[in-house]
C-alpha cells in the first residue's frame, strides 16, 4: 500500500514528494530511478517486492556482511581463517584478493561476478538457511549469496571443515 506523506511542518516530503510504504509497524522508504524516493515495489521492480528486497542485497557491500560472517563462527569457537577458507572454496578466490575486494568495498553482485569457481561450486551447496532450500532459489545471484549463507551457517554448527568443504 503506498501513501503519499502527509505534509507537516519539517516534513521532506513537502518538497520532494517523498512517498512511503507501511510494513506492519515499520515505515520503508527507497529510492527510485528518478532519484527521488519512491515506496517497495516501484515500477523499477515491475511490481515484484522481492525483486525489490534481491536488488537491495545485490547491492549490499560484502565488506559490510564479512565481519558478520566471522562473529557469527566466533561465537561458536571458529576463526576467521576457516570462514576465509569458506569463502576462497566457493568463490576461487585467493586470501590477496579476497582482502582487497573487502578493500575495495564492493557489493555482492562485483563479488559474485568476478568470482572464478563460484559457477562450478554452488550446485554441490544444498539444505535450507533460513527457511529457504537452497536449490529452488530462482536467481542465480540470490542462489549464490544464499550458499554462502549456507556455507557460514555449517561452519558455526560445527559440522568439519573438510565437510562444509564438500571434500
Amino acid at each position: 500500500m503506498t501513501l503519499a506523506a502527509t505534509p507537516s511542518a519539517g516534513c521532506p516530503a513537502r518538497k520532494t514528494g517523498l512517498q512511503r510504504r507501511v510494513k506492519g509497524s515499520r515505515l520503508r522508504w527507497k529510492h527510485g530511478l528518478a532519484g527521488g524516493r519512491t515506496a517497495l515495489g516501484s515500477a523499477r521492480t515491475s511490481g515484484d517486492p522481492r525483486r525489490a528486497s534481491n536488488e537491495r542485497v545485490f547491492a549490499m557491500a560484502f565488506a559490510k556482511v564479512y565481519p558478520m560472517y566471522v562473529q557469527k563462527a566466533e561465537k561458536k569457537g571458529r576463526t576467521k581463517d576457516e570462514v576465509d577458507a569458506v569463502i576462497r572454496w566457493l568463490s576461487g578466490y585467493s586470501q590477496a584478493e579476497l582482502d582487497a575486494l573487502i578493500a575495495q568495498q564492493v557489493d555482492f553482485r562485483t563479488f559474485f561476478a568476478g568470482a572464478p569457481a563460484v559457477v562450478e561450486r554452488h550446485p554441490l551447496v544444498s539444505g535450507v538457511v533460513c527457511g529457504v532450500r537452497v536449490e529452488e532459489v530462482e536467481d542465480p545471484l540470490m542462489r549464490q549469496i544464499r550458499c554462502l549463507d549456507k556455507l557460514v551457517d555449517e561452519l558455526a554448527k560445527g559440522k568439519a571443515l573438510e565437510k562444509v568443504l564438500r571434500s
